[in-house]
């Protein structure tokens, strides 16, 4: 049984070496960076770094001495099922609308008590805002986090605002006003919430059943989303959520 045990930690332990490079644009990492980021000791995670790199799940530069992502991740990648998979499904529609208004658009999925990027299709201006797909972000500040936690189950909400996470800046009273206007107006708006300069309108998507299973956002820099603009566009987003909704059945 504790032979189990420790097998069942060494394998949290890979998972967590692998999920490092999900976080902050972080491409290649370190062996002390890696340590860092996990909180275990160094012989420990050059251990799990030497299996997983003999594996095929990282690569290490000699040159650097870092760790990236390796080949085994990208092979997993291509046996996702595409079948009404929104990423791929909805590609297609996201790149007409950012064609149509300009600016980023994004499609976010809620996982637990955050939003996951699980699509994005860059603005072709000089100045615009960039999406990183894979992008995990609490629900507390921005447009679609606003959404999804709207449109979530009440446990949700919940917990959501018991989380001991969440920002001091962010008043749980006027948050929750906020999901109500969203519900009732369908849409929501975000000024600088989560980064200066930027702004960003979002709406939700519901599948056939009726339950909101994504949010799509368009955003840029304030210089060219006023408010009235966010108004404006939210009307054209539901439109294509509408549509989009259909398309994932």
């Amino acid at each position: 049984m504790e032979d189990r045990k420790l097998t069942v930690r060494a394998v949290e332990r890979a998972l967590d070496i692998l999920l490092c490079f999900t976080q902050d644009n972080d491409y290649d990492l370190s062996l002390t960076e890696i340590s860092a980021k996990i909180g275990l000791h160094k012989s420990t995670v050059h251990r799990l770094l030497t299996t997983l790199e003999e594996k095929g799940f990282l690569q290490r530069d000699e040159g650097t001495e870092k760790y990236r992502l390796g080949i085994r991740i990208w092979e997993l990648s291509t046996h996702l099922p595409t079948l009404n998979e929104p990423a791929v499904l909805l590609l297609p529609a996201m790149e007409r609308l950012r064609d149509r208004l300009g600016e980023t658009v994004s499609l976010y999925l809620r996982d637990n008590l955050e939003r996951v990027r699980i699509q994005a299709v860059q603005s072709r201006q000089a100045i615009r805002r960039v999406a990183q797909i894979g992008a995990r972000l609490p629900l507390s500040v921005g447009a679609s986090s606003k959404v999804l936690a709207a449109y979530a189950p009440p446990e949700v909400q919940v917990r959501l605002l018991a989380d001991p996470a969440w920002p001091e800046a962010v008043d749980r009273s006027q948050y929750l006003e906020q999901l109500k206007e969203i519900t009732r107006c369908g849409y929501a708006t975000s000024f600088e919430e989560r980064e200066p300069g930027a702004a960003a309108v979002a709406v939700p998507i519901a599948g056939r059943a009726g339950g909101v299973v994504a949010a799509l956002s368009l955003s840029g820099p304030v210089s060219r989303l006023s408010p009235e603009t966010l108004e404006e566009y939210a009307a054209i987003l539901a439109e294509a959520a509408a549509e989009m909704g259909l398309m994932m059945g």
